[in-house]
């Protein structure tokens, strides 16, 4: 894993990235010199097409999941996003290259030349998705502790990261009962040092379920940091790993004393024109799909367009939301608020397609505009649930320390939630984002979110 802006990216994913914009500027190098007589005339010529077709590469490729690590994706899901990227890819590359300069280039021949290059590395990807990782090229982890921390450990490891191998597990002093399989439990005969040298460990995970008083062995820990060896303690294992703070083995001192929480005035400043600036952008061009959306609600059913709603934001001061109304208008006639469920007879034809497909959230860009919200950050929840949630979830107010967004990092890594246990695990995701945030991490999430929109995911 590499921290960019102290967001964790998967090495193998930023190198594929950075491999497939070479081979993009490399094909157009290539195509556009055979048709000039100097290199110094290929980049005034075709530099905006080409630096524009490699900006939506990226953006398509990182929103289909184009880009996830090795042996997560199913062969079928990894063809199936290769030939949507294609159908989107290389319509675009022959609009873009489209517009060069007639008569001072064969734009046909630079086209074709764009769209042969673009199918030949998405197939590329599609076959590499599928690769067998190699024991040389996994990191080899040694997990310290045998309870069930270290159980969880090692069960999300082989779920998220196939490139990791577990060499195995040395149960602490105070854990008597193991709950990791026997034959990986590795004998205590040698030290913590020495054990990691002699497996050629990569990184060790510090996972106790028990840490009382003598069960952490400081100096060992500090020789293999030494030596080398990458040492973990639990939470920042699952912040690397999985992109959220745990809430089962936290504790404020670990929150108090780590690095994060930057919300100093340069951060805000950048991030408030960051939103003017893509909201403003974002109103101009879904204004057709909005005036659409409109009139179809209109159509389908009495009532107004717009939803509105009070909800809890930035320190916990409450604002007034905006949503095109995908419900029928007696959908709480009882009073009682409720999260929308699966299959919810409340909502309307209508509003079946416009929440798959986010439109419901536009109108939420003016409340961007006015301050209210951020384009990026947790979503606001209603009064009703967030006097209930913080009573019983941990940590939950934390989530309130940043304005609201219209999505978020939990958005798009869980899906929809409408139980007590799912605003617990999607605020793990958001703990992360309140923890991390960046313009860099923004960027990855509203990428991400293209790819949500794109298939639905979550939608309720």
């Amino acid at each position: 894993m590499i921290r960019i802006f102290n967001h964790y990216v998967r090495k193998a994913s930023l190198q594929g990235m950075l491999f497939d914009l070479a081979w993009v500027l490399l094909v157009a190098l290539v195509a556009v010199l055979m048709q000039v007589d100097r290199l110094d005339q290929v980049f005034p010529l075709a530099g905006t097409h080409v630096v524009s077709f490699a900006a939506c590469l990226a953006v398509i490729g990182s929103a289909s999941g184009l880009y996830e690590q090795s042996g997560v994706s199913t062969v079928a899901r990894s063809w199936s996003r290769a030939l949507a990227v294609l159908l989107v890819a290389l319509p675009l590359a022959y609009a873009i290259f489209g517009l060069l300069p007639a008569g001072l280039v064969n734009r046909g021949a630079i086209q074709l030349s764009m769209m042969a290059g673009v199918a030949t590395l998405i197939l590329r990807r599609a076959y590499m998705a599928q690769s067998t990782v190699t024991p040389a090229g996994r990191a080899r982890i040694l997990i310290y502790g045998a309870g069930p921390a270290a159980e969880i450990v090692g069960r999300t490891l082989r779920a998220s990261d196939p490139n990791a191998l577990i060499v195995g597990y040395v149960a602490g002093p105070n854990e008597k009962e193991p709950s990791v399989p026997a034959q990986e439990l590795l004998t205590a005969s040698d030290t913590l040092s020495d054990t990691a040298r002699r497996l050629g460990v990569d990184e060790i995970v510090v996972a106790l379920t028990e840490r009382r008083s003598g069960s952490m062995p400081l100096r060992e820990l500090l020789d293999c940091k030494a030596a080398g060896v990458k040492v973990y303690d639990l939470n920042t294992h699952f912040e690397k790993t999985l992109g959220q703070i745990r809430l089962d083995y936290l504790n404020a001192s670990w929150l108090i004393f780590g690095d994060g929480f930057n919300q100093g005035a340069w951060r805000t400043a950048v991030k408030r024109v960051f939103d003017i600036v893509c909201a403003g952008l974002l109103c101009v061009f879904s204004l057709p799909v909005m005036l659409l959306a409109a009139v179809l609600i209109k159509l389908e059913s009495t009532g107004p367009v717009l939803y509105r709603q009070e909800r809890v934001g930035l320190n916990g001061q409450k604002f007034s939301i905006a949503k095109f109304r995908s419900m029928r208008t007696d959908a709480e006639k009882d009073g009682k608020p409720r999260w929308a469920a699966a299959n919810d007879d409340r909502i309307t034809r209508v509003g079946h397609i416009i929440r798959r497909l986010r439109i419901d959230e536009l109108p939420q860009l003016l409340n961007v505009m006015r301050g209210d919200m951020s384009l990026v950050g947790p979503r606001p929840e209603r009064s009703f649930f967030v006097d209930k949630l913080t009573q019983d979830i941990a940590f939950y107010a934390l989530r309130h320390s940043v304005k609201p967004g219209v999505t978020g990092w939990a958005q798009v890594r869980y899906p929809y939630g409408a139980t007590i246990e799912d605003s617990q695990e999607k605020l793990q995701y958001d703990l992360y984002y309140v923890k991390n945030h960046s313009l860099f991490l923004d960027l990855v999430v509203l990428f991400e979110t293209v790819g949500v929109v794109l298939t639905g995911k979550g939608a309720r």
